[in-house]
């Protein structure tokens, strides 16, 4: 595979993308149905949902209502805002603060002048109306101190894109002929919501006002007309730059060719596990890839490197992506020095950049790794905590291609000031807000892949490594039925965190196809779960080669072709605490059975191989240990097949509630096995509980003599 790109001769440059234009989604009989903080609701979550419009997470809508006091039973007027940290496109009424609008305009009296921005936050509260816990934004005195009745601040491609170039202001009033003002960059706060209602009040002609930097502030008097604003409004810029970017290449055209789909994600999938095992850190990452059109644009064109080094112009933008990227050399991706000296150079830029920008009571210095890594020919790779945060990290600076495409058709693209991004960074009120964030859960940066991954056993330890934070990839050979499990999984654990991939363990390609998905989709391999399994009975006279040679293709060799491909995944982490291999083996993989001896010397064979896995893998911090299940008969797909009968047949007994009850009571403790039990086991010896445990097996059977390790 080559992984380089083609010389600026050879690439064609195609005209620039376009902005996407929103149009109105208002439903009147809908709107009709609903109470007055419904329709600030239905706004909201409108305008969040359409990506046209806001990102993830971002911008803050308002109405001031009348609500009745519980003390005093008057009608009060309410400012219901969007809560810190909130999604307007996802969000539901308690997603809402509520303060009384006369204590927040009275809150004045305590402000003396910028310096007194962070102190006017924590009066915030003592504005709250029926005791609402929801804590409100930094951006509510923009809100408060209008007096229009709803009011919009959002931060679209298009908008931002206006707001960041050196002719923005220009741009602005040939948009909308002098009524949408401009003020000029001011870090959100008290500060910009005076000089907010100050130029609003001068000029009282305005429908709203530019933010440079920063987005777009309007108002109307009903919700309906409020939206209608806001849409329309972004309708306008986007308009106005596809004017302007019509028939042209955008960021100075192509220099370089992408690569083939294919090879994309092939370079994706062996340069990230590389990268993810250099980012050393108080935890691991996890990883996103994209190479979508505004991603190749970008990394293909001739402004790339300028660009790029300039950094992100909104502190939405910037909060998630970091002060600038990491750019790389696609010619030199298989030089793991490179590689290492590269993150190594970005991380001590990150800390000069600490070093110059700090303040005397400013939080210490954060991961200096960095967020995201664009590759020419191949596209934009995200690394953060957390699958989530790492796509958003993404997407967010998809956004920020937007925004340079579109400022660089009108003007100059205008970053943020570096101590002006410190200074949001390393802001004391952002640092509370990642101070009072839970504890993550101990699996959470850690990827798994999980082998018969829509049987019982499989389902049910992706399960539990997912609920303790892990991503997993269910790899199965049956393909309808794994995906049914990862669509379940989605809906109960979201959508970043599980994948699904057709695997049959004894075909090596598959195999290697599976953890490259791994690799591609989460950026590596932390936790591998080889569970894919079959059960046969039959006397020796009776086993044939054929049926020997099944038991031994899918138990053994499966095993082995699944711990060769993760291994090279797997050794990359040692240096972020290491890595855990589980088997799962059987009881008959260290007791005989009778009628069994192909299935029980092929589980005997895993289970050395584990014991010689465990040997190699030590030196790169790779711990290899067994689970022995024994009679999981409830929640297993081998069970549902013949293997319930021959076992049956084995025993002399009833196919049914008889072969429960017989390995019930054949057990010491009497009782039932669960699938959930074993994920239980292969939970501890995934995680950090066993990181001193390697070479081990332990057995969940309800006891077993003929079982017991000697």
């Amino acid at each position: 595979m080559d992984t380089t790109t083609a010389p600026h001769a050879s690439a064609k440059s195609a005209p620039a993308l376009p902005f996407a234009v929103p149009t109105s989604r208002w439903d009147d009989s809908v709107a009709a149905t609903l109470s007055p903080a419904e329709l600030l609701l239905y706004r909201s979550n409108l305008l969040g949902s359409d990506l046209t419009v806001t990102n993830f997470g971002g911008g803050n809508t308002s109405a001031k209502l009348e609500e009745n006091d519980a003390l005093t039973g008057e009608t009060v007027e309410v400012l219901w805002v969007k809560g810190s940290g909130g999604d307007i496109g996802s969000m539901k009424l308690d997603g809402f603060a509520t303060l009384y609008q006369e204590k927040l305009l009275s809150l004045e009296r305590h402000y003396a002048g910028p310096e007194d921005d962070d102190k006017m936050v924590g009066y915030l509260p003592h504005c709250t109306f029926n005791l609402n816990g929801r804590a409100a934004s930094i951006d509510t005195p923009l809100h408060s101190l209008l007096p229009f009745a709803h009011v919009d601040h959002v931060h679209p491609d298009a908008i931002i894109a206006l707001a960041a170039s050196s002719a923005g202001e220009e741009a602005t009033k040939a948009i909308w002929g002098g009524k949408i003002g401009w003020l000029d960059w001011k870090r959100p706060g008290y500060t910009l919501g005076v000089q907010l209602r100050d130029y609003v009040a001068a000029n009282p002609y305005l429908e709203g006002v530019m933010l440079a930097g920063h987005g777009i502030i309007c108002w109307a008097d009903s919700a309906k007309e409020c939206y209608e604003h806001t849409v329309g409004l972004i309708a306008d810029a986007a308009n106005h730059l596809n004017s302007k970017l019509a028939g042209k290449p955008a960021f100075g055209g192509a220099s370089k060719s992408a690569l083939s789909s294919t090879d994309r994600a092939a370079v994706a999938a062996d340069l990230m596990p590389r990268l993810r095992s250099l980012m050393t850190g108080a935890r691991r990452k996890v990883g996103h890839f994209s190479d979508d059109g505004e991603a190749l644009e970008f990394v293909n064109s001739v402004e790339f490197q300028r660009l790029a080094d300039l950094g992100t112009s909104c502190p939405d933008h910037f909060l998630r992506t970091k002060i600038a990227p990491l750019t790389l050399d696609p010619a030199k991706l298989r030089d793991d020095a490179y590689l290492s000296q590269k993150i190594a150079d970005y991380r001590a830029m990150y800390a000069s950049y600490y070093e110059r920008c700090a303040r005397p009571n400013s939080p210490a210095m954060r991961d200096p790794n960095p967020v995201v890594v664009l590759v020419p020919g191949v596209g934009r790779l995200t690394f953060a905590a957390d699958k989530t945060t790492a796509r958003l990290a993404g997407e967010f600076y998809g956004n920020a291609i937007n925004v340079m495409r579109g400022a660089e058709a009108i003007g100059d693209y205008i970053a943020l000031d570096e101590q002006e991004a410190f200074d949001i960074e390393y802001w004391l009120l952002e640092e509370a807000k990642l101070q009072r964030m839970p504890a993550p859960k101990p699996l959470v940066g850690r990827v798994a892949l999980v082998t018969g991954g829509a049987g019982g056993i499989g389902a049910a330890t992706a399960a539990r490594l997912m609920a303790d934070g892990a991503c997993v990839v269910l790899a199965d050979r049956d393909g309808a039925v794994v995906e049914d499990v990862r669509a379940g999984f989605a809906q109960q654990f979201g959508k970043d965190v599980v994948r699904s991939v057709v695997c049959d363990v004894t075909d090596e390609a598959q195999v290697a196809e599976a953890f490259s998905v791994a690799a591609r989709e989460f950026g590596g391999l932390d936790i591998l779960v080889a569970n894919a399994g079959i059960a046969s009975s039959a006397p020796i006279e009776e086993t044939t080669v054929e049926l020997w040679n099944r038991n031994y293709e899918v138990l053994a060799q499966g095993y082995f072709l699944a711990s060769r491909s993760a291994w090279p995944l797997l050794k990359g982490m040692k240096e972020q605490g290491g890595t855990s291999v589980v088997f799962i083996g059987s009881k008959n993989g260290v007791a005989a059975a009778t009628n069994a001896s192909a299935y029980a010397s092929a589980k005997a064979a895993a289970n050395h191989l584990a014991r010689c896995l465990a040997l190699e893998g030590a030196p790169h911090g790779i711990r290899v240990n067994v689970v022995n299940p024994d009679a999981v008969i409830k929640g297993s797909r081998i069970w549902d097949g013949n293997w319930r009968k021959e076992r049956a047949g084995a025993h002399g007994i009833d196919t049914g509630k008889e072969l429960e009850e017989h390995y019930r009571q054949r057990s010491m403790l009497k009782r039932d096995v669960l699938p959930s039990d074993i994920a239980e086991a292969v939970y501890f010896l995934a995680g950090d509980q066993s990181a001193k445990s390697t070479g081990n097996m332990i057995n969940v059977d309800a006891g077993n003599a003929q079982a017991f390790t000697r």
